[in-house]
């Protein structure tokens, strides 16, 4: 009869370091199986397009809203999504990296990718209600698409990160360093210059005797209507001079998003 050989001390190590392997080495493989790489934090600018300048500006902003609302906004620019659907390519990233608290789902990832000319904001489970479809749609076409259609990537998605990381903070109840303006491209207006204006007041003060069924619409032709972005902060405004706050990334917590937000070419 074949005797058992004792079960040894060092092989009992060798299976706990290959359980351990195994276990924090899962979330890696995961990221490797879907092609996508591994997060560097709130900011992953794996195209190269931000500037430092507007990097450091996004990471301080990103980082203050997550240490006061524990609310992920990460940025991520890819150079090449392969022809991926960018809009399912975003929601898999969001998945797979996990953004927010598992079972809070409260994060938003700000995703661009270049060759592809597209964009997407996807939204979390828990952060739906707060940025629906409609507001995130609106943020982009005004805070973000006009300056990535530029190749001014850095001040777009800053621009956008301020506009989303406003409500966020403003829903929680707390503020963030800094007052600056969240700044949008100006349209030009569409109305009737200054002097054809005028010329229209004249025709009308000396028609209004003879013909003064014509002026009133002689008047609105002279008013014309503006143009401009209305906005969703026309009421009041968000700031972000971010001074010298700093604030660590604490890694994503499994948060999952239900294909909420709002994507786009530029």
């Amino acid at each position: 009869m074949r005797t058992r050989r004792p079960y040894s001390r060092e092989q009992g190590t060798l299976t706990l370091l290959t359980f351990l392997f195994l276990t924090l080495a899962g979330p890696v493989a995961n990221h490797a199986a879907e092609g996508f790489p591994k997060p560097r934090g709130l900011i992953n600018d794996f195209a190269n397009v931000i500037s430092s300048q507007y990097e450091q500006k996004l990471v301080q902003l990103t980082s203050e809203l997550l240490a006061k609302t524990g609310v992920p906004v990460v940025v991520v620019t890819m150079p090449d999504i392969g022809g991926s659907d960018y809009t399912d390519y975003a929601n898999r990233l969001y998945e797979a990296w996990g953004i927010g608290k598992k079972g809070e789902d409260r994060g938003v990832l700000i995703f661009v990718a270049l060759k592809e000319r597209k964009m997407r904001i996807e939204t979390g489970y828990g952060i739906e209600g707060l940025i629906p479809d409609g507001l995130a749609g609106e943020i982009r076409d005004q805070y973000i698409i006009p300056y990535l259609k530029q190749n001014q990537f850095g001040k777009g998605l800053l621009n956008g990160t301020l506009a989303i990381a406003s409500i966020i903070a403003k829903d929680a109840g707390v503020s963030l360093t800094g007052q600056v303006p969240v700044k949008r491209p100006v349209k030009r207006r569409s109305g009737l210059s200054a002097l054809a204006v005028l010329f229209l007041f004249l025709l009308v003060f000396f028609s209004m005797g003879r013909r003064g069924g014509l002026w009133p619409l002689l008047f609105l032709l002279a008013m014309g209507r503006g143009g401009g972005y209305g906005g969703v902060y026309s009421r009041g405004g968000f700031g972000g001079s971010f001074g010298s706050f700093g604030g660590g990334f604490g890694g994503f917590g499994g948060g999952l998003s239900g294909g909420g937000g709002a994507g786009g070419s530029f």
